[in-house]
């Protein structure tokens, strides 16, 4: 047991270390949240490490709330550092959402009449889909369709 505890410890140690590295150089902001969130992961994992080796429950508290923080905090600053277009930053009037609506409909028709145009694609009527009769099935066994098979 004391070598795996040593191995985890080792590990953790040098995850700490790296992540307030990253957190040190950056470059961004975002870099630099992530390597918090590791630096917390690495602690909780530090503390359980230490819970299981004394054998004791009394950091239980200290893992659930350290995490609660970590996974707070990482959403926090997703919400924040999430770009948002530069139209979506206000309330559209009601002009404004109906010329969208129409300029919207309009590109709409129009595929649909590229769609149709017989220069763009072929036309399919649906009333010749529906006149054309079934081909009729290959011969299997001296048979030619569902109906003399049933028989």
């Amino acid at each position: 047991m004391i070598v795996v505890v040593l191995i985890c410890a080792v590990l953790l140690a040098s995850a700490a270390t790296l992540a307030v590295v990253r957190a040190e150089k950056g470059p961004s902001m975002l870099d630099r949240t992530i390597a918090l969130d590791v630096f917390t992961t690495t602690l909780v994992g530090t503390i359980a490490l230490e819970a299981a080796w004394s054998r004791r429950t009394e950091t239980i508290p200290i893992l659930v709330v350290l995490s609660l923080v970590g996974f707070v905090g990482s959403v926090t600053i997703a919400r924040f550092a999430s770009v948002e277009p530069e139209g979506e930053r206000r309330i559209k009037t009601r002009e404004e959402i109906a010329a969208e609506e129409a300029e919207r409909l309009a590109a709409e028709d129009d595929e649909r009449d590229m769609a149709a145009d017989p220069e763009h694609g072929a036309e399919h009527e649906p009333d010749d889909l529906a006149e054309a009769e079934p081909a009729a099935a290959p011969e299997v066994d001296g048979t030619t369709g569902p109906e003399e098979a049933r028989s």
